[in-house]
């Protein structure tokens, strides 16, 4: 009964702000250039329009173009799954979930490229090889980035690392967390295919990355793509702000009452990181395709200073 309540509230609570996240990012960036652009839910319509129309499939596509989509949705639901957005209600964890949290976006990223090669378009191709290049060079950077955070927390369960950061004070305020903070917060840029790294809003061929993939895909085939697209960044942004900001000590309620202030919090949490998200997209530029490694290699610095404050200050 406790697994499916936490499955329930789960499904719910991801697919229902996941949409919400990407409208609050996009209304920030219109203001900030005066305009008053497109409503905050503007996406919940968008979606709902596009799951009503039939997809169009190209003659010479295979079924890895129609399985595709599922597939990327699939792997960002279970994902999902595996974050818990309130500690106050826990799945039966498992050791290792967090490589499998890492595996399953790899194995969505897997089937999205090869779709966009299925049709042999040269733009499914151009955006393709861009995205396992730019996969590649930042997953070093998540995988030391968890190992970091599993090493203080002895543990690679995502459940037993939020509760080790519930018993720290302020972890923000140690040195190891700082770094890795600040590198997931660039990795989550890169992987969810915003600027500096991509833009989304674009379809420029010199530029889009994550576009260019899914130029072919149309109808509910493109809402799934895009609905697993914002919920893989609203699981990032989870795991971030539940290890780094924890809340669920501070509440003294509980049953109903509790996870409810608990899920309130959280939300209030996501929306201050999707802030955040967005002011970094304003303050800087769509880089180079060839000065995406040095980001890459930033972050990776940052998650390894993480790694070796680990053994200065809490070995």
């Amino acid at each position: 009964m406790k697994n499916a309540l936490y499955v329930l509230v789960q499904l719910f609570v991801i697919l229902l702000l996941a949409p919400l996240v990407n409208g609050i990012i996009k209304k920030i960036k219109a203001f900030s250039q005066k305009r008053r652009g497109a409503p905050v839910l503007q996406m919940y319509f968008d979606l709902w329009k596009l799951f009503r129309k039939q997809a169009v499939v190209s003659e010479t596509s295979s079924w890895i173009f129609k399985a595709a989509p599922y597939i990327v949705f699939s792997t960002a639901i279970i994902a999902a799954l595996l974050v818990p957005v309130s500690t106050l209600l826990t799945p039966n964890a498992f050791f290792g979930d967090v490589i499998l949290l890492v595996s399953l976006f790899a194995l969505g990223r897997f089937f999205m490229t090869l779709a966009a090669l299925d049709t042999g378009g040269t733009f499914g191709g151009m955006g393709s090889s861009r995205e396992v290049m730019i996969s590649s060079l930042i997953e070093p950077s998540l995988l030391v980035s968890v190992f970091t955070i599993g090493l203080i927390s002895k543990s690679t369960t995502i459940l037993a690392m939020m509760n080790t950061t519930k018993n720290i004070t302020f972890p923000l305020a140690q040195p190891a967390f700082i770094m890795v903070f600040l590198a997931l917060f660039t990795i989550i840029i890169a992987e969810t295919s915003r600027i500096p790294v991509d833009d989304p809003e674009t379809h420029l061929e010199l530029t889009m990355v994550h576009e260019a993939m899914i130029l072919e895909y149309s109808g509910r085939h493109l809402a799934l793509i895009e609905l697993g697209a914002v919920v893989k960044q609203l699981v990032f942004i989870t795991l971030l702000v539940n290890i780094f900001i924890p809340h669920d000590q501070l509440i003294a309620l509980a049953g109903v009452s509790g996870l409810l202030l608990s899920l309130l919090i959280y939300v209030v949490k996501v929306i201050l990181i999707a802030v955040l998200m967005a002011i970094a997209e304003i303050s800087t530029v769509k880089l180079r395709l060839f000065s995406v490694p040095n980001l890459a290699a930033l972050s990776f610095i940052l998650a390894f200073l993480g790694f070796l404050q680990y053994f200065v200050l809490w070995r």
